[in-house]
């Protein structure tokens, strides 16, 4: 063979090779930041009590996330080739890794994961058995811990926040875990460890043959979840820590998924930041477009969405779930507390206070200038501090109903008066989903595509309505009535985000509802002022700027203001003609200084 003709071929296998490698690296890999080990973690005060804040980190909302019972979750490796094992994927310092905090489960499992009744077969509806012993096996999910439990670390210490914005990326942790069964599956070894490891060194043939159409079964699942995102990829904007595309995944999973309908899966097109979710109860409409209204219908969409049972295929048991109403129930009456009101406040969960012990003292001179451009420039929309007069006077709370509770009335700016991102707003208003007959969602004849957010809050409904009608004796109204928040089943889609008090602001970057903008001095400038790019993962905390260091770490995720859906736009401060999305005039850096100073003391 002629050299040239030698040298072409190894060109062409060397470029193979690093092809391969490159995708090898870049789909089979999961890439996550090392950390350092905080010596001290600190809970701030927020009114629940330790075994309370316990009780809401692993309350088990009916949720099977995972699909895979717990007991497999436990044996399961981390997604990377080894010769021989290669750590579990449930190491509390690999789920950390994903920004998931250790928690104090029997059974190991972090923050905001939780494990409890039987785990149902996706395709069957029957309890899911190990074949070994016969027994069920026990189902392991996400709870509402898991994105709404904030931490940022200083000098050492670990500072943890109830209802604040969690740092984890759980759309990381879902590639994990997908690749986990990927490996266990494919790469040699594994899975006869895994399947010993599951049902004992004694397991009958028979039990492993059950196994392995179980576990092909599952990998069924993961395998349809990766060719409808891949499908939807060209849509898709990366979530990354800190953010969830709720909405567009809660949809996916009860439209798509459970009702066996891959062409009303959607792209993860507009992540937000996890809300913080003190005094929400309290708020007339819920979401950042002020979409929701009532809690039940809210917390219940929330656990169909992150893997509730739910049947909406076999229509003898049509809406039957495992959602668990009873605890969604307990955790809005620990996050709402009583009626506030001028005399007590808010109780229930409430906003943390800055920790001067951790952070250093507010510069009070500072704060007293900060609060004067805070009457000047935020009041109008955000309200007076929520520890004043004028706040409980507030023309925005209502009368009381009549069951005598008042909520406070969300303003909605338009997406012109606002300029920040459109596409959680737009992308829900535009959605459509379509449903066979026989679901009560649509007329028995054929018709259009259904409006995605009513379609969503029906659905939810008639799976509570079912759960309420299932009890022993049914739940009576008045009872139903009370768990529904007393309130009933609202749903909009407007082309508008809400605005709230900023009491516990100082805890919840980053900034904006699509988390777009890094700190509180960089909302407070110019648009063209922020950063078009930064990184998010890093936990330190910026007591100076407000929000978390900017400093790049290894593994974390670049977060691109250029794309649809991360724009940074919008709630600005600046000089000039009346512009969409300007707030108000252009502050200088003393004066971002000084209104920062003020917003750390609500």
């Amino acid at each position: 063979m002629k050299k040239s003709i030698k040298i072409v071929i190894g060109l062409v296998v060397a470029g193979g090779l690093v092809a391969g490698g490159i995708f090898f690296y870049n789909n089979l890999l999961v890439h996550l930041p090392e950390y350092e080990q905080q010596p001290k973690a600190v809970w701030l005060e927020q009114g629940w009590k330790s075994d309370e804040r316990e009780w809401y980190h692993h309350a088990d909302q009916g949720t099977q996330s995972f699909n895979v019972p717990l007991e497999w979750f436990l044996k399961l490796e981390q997604p990377r080739p080894a010769i021989g094992a290669t750590g579990l994927l449930s190491d509390p310092v690999y789920l950390d890794r994903l920004g998931f905090i250790p928690g104090t489960a029997p059974d190991g499992l972090p923050v905001g994961i939780a494990s409890g009744g039987v785990m149902m077969e996706t395709a069957s509806g029957q309890p899911w058995l190990n074949p070994q012993t016969q027994k069920p096996m026990t189902r392991v999910g996400f709870t509402c811990a898991a994105c709404h439990t904030g931490r940022m670390t200083y000098k050492g210490t670990a500072i943890l926040i109830d209802g604040g914005p969690a740092l984890t990326d759980v759309g990381t942790f879902r590639t994990a875990l997908g690749l986990s069964v990927f490996y266990t599956k494919f790469w040699p070894g594994r899975f006869d460890r895994f399947e010993e490891n599951v049902l004992g060194k004694d397991a009958s043939d028979e039990a492993k043959a059950a196994f392995k159409t179980q576990f092909d079964a599952a990998f069924d699942v993961f395998n349809l979840i990766r060719k409808s995102d891949a499908r939807t990829k060209d849509g898709t904007v990366t979530e990354g820590y800190g953010r969830l595309d709720a909405l567009n995944r809660i949809g996916n999973q009860v439209f798509s998924l459970d009702l066996g309908q891959p062409d009303n899966y959607a792209p993860t097109s507009a992540p937000v930041h996890y809300p913080r979710i003190w005094n929400a109860p309290w708020f007339d409409w819920v979401q950042y477009n002020g979409s929701i209204m009532q809690p039940m219908v809210r917390n219940a969409g929330e656990a169909l969405g992150v893997g509730v049972w739910l049947n909406l295929t076999d229509t003898k048991q049509l809406y039957v779930s495992t959602v668990e109403i009873e605890s969604l129930f307990k955790i809005e009456q620990m996050l709402a507390g009583q009626q506030p009101d001028e005399s007590h406040g808010f109780s229930g969960l409430t906003s943390p206070k800055w920790p001067d012990d951790i952070f250093g003292p507010i510069n009070a001179d500072l704060a007293k200038k900060g609060e004067g451009l805070y009457a000047e420039l935020c009041r109008g929309c955000h309200l007076a501090p929520v520890n004043t007069p004028e706040f409980w006077q507030s023309k925005r709370w209502t009368p009381p109903d009549e069951f005598g509770r008042r909520h406070l009335l969300a303003k909605l700016f338009t997406l012109e008066d606002i300029g920040t991102d459109p596409a959680q707003a737009q992308d829900m208003k535009d959605r459509k989903v379509t449903v066979p007959k026989g679901l009560g969602l649509q007329p028995d004849e054929p018709g259009p595509a259904l409006e995605f957010g009513p379609a969503l809050g029906d659905l939810v409904e008639k799976a509570v309505i079912q759960w309420y009608d299932s009890q022993t004796p049914p739940t009576p109204d008045d009872l139903r009535t009370e768990m529904n928040g007393f309130r009933k089943n609202g749903i909009q889609a407007p082309l508008a985000y809400k605005v709230r008090p900023l009491n516990g602001i100082w805890a919840t970057p980053p900034y904006l509802h699509n988390g777009s903008v890094p700190t509180l001095y960089d909302l407070l400038s110019p648009a063209n002022e922020r950063p078009t790019t930064f990184h998010l993962g890093n936990r330190e905390y910026d007591p100076k700027k407000v929000g978390y260091m900017p400093d790049e770490i290894d593994n974390d995720f670049e977060f691109d203001t250029s794309k649809r859906g991360n724009f940074n736009t919008g709630h600005e401060f600046n000089d000039g003609p009346e512009t969409e999305g300007r707030v108000g005039r252009k502050l200088s850096p003393d004066e971002r200084m000084a209104l920062i100073e003020f917003l750390k003391t609500l």
